[in-house]
């Protein structure tokens, strides 16, 4: 039975009403979903930008006091730093003590956090979301090790000397400079291996 005043709905009306619906929903005129993708895009590797970044730093504590740290922070990060400290410096007397640089006047002690690896997380995290192709993403990858690194070793040594000279640079270098020097500096590496990568991507192969 159906009361008086209503009509029968059938399938016909109800997907003319749905497709209504949804042209009601969708404002974007065509030349404004290609836009609408891309911002989307770009939404959805920012989002997976952090959360590879927060697997990685979560990963790197899971890992304090562990052979890893123990390689990464005390022989590679310490242990070259102090090198480099004897090259420049041999009067200097520095020695390598775990995660601490040791030497008659004033040493550094490398806490957990000033190893650089926040900018390597930042450096491989963007590599990783962003399109590029394998081999591009590979040989960032591993370039982008080795930038950061000898980033964070000249850092040190700038803190070493710093700390020895004048306290109140120590505490500008090591808490305002440096860090945003490695930011902005990984940050640089990144766009520029962009751009490398999209060239190398859009290029025509040479004629044989």
């Amino acid at each position: 039975m159906i009361p008086l005043g209503w009509r029968r709905c059938s399938s016909v009306d109800l997907s003319q009403t749905a497709a209504k619906v949804l042209r009601t929903m969708d404002n974007t005129t065509p030349e404004e979903k290609p836009k609408s993708r891309a911002l989307w895009g770009l939404l959805l590797r920012a989002f997976a930008f952090v959360l590879v970044f927060m697997a990685l730093q979560t990963g790197w504590e899971a890992a304090r006091g562990s052979w890893l740290e123990r390689l990464w922070v005390h022989q590679l990060t310490v242990s070259s730093a102090t090198l480099l400290i004897n090259q420049l410096t041999p009067e200097v007397n520095a020695v390598a003590k775990g995660a601490r640089i040791t030497a008659p006047g004033g040493g550094l002690n490398v806490l957990f956090g000033c190893e650089g690896t926040d900018a390597v997380f930042l450096l491989t995290a963007a590599l990783l979301v962003f399109p590029m192709s394998m081999r591009a993403r590979a040989t960032g990858l591993l370039a982008g090790l080795v930038w950061v690194f000898v980033l964070n070793q000249l850092r040190i040594v700038a803190l070493f000397y710093a700390f020895r000279a004048d306290a109140s640079l120590f505490d500008l270098l090591h808490t305002a400079a440096a860090p945003l020097l490695m930011v902005v500096l990984t940050g640089l590496f990144f766009h520029l291996w962009l751009v490398h990568a999209g060239s190398q991507g859009s290029g025509s192969p040479a004629p044989a």
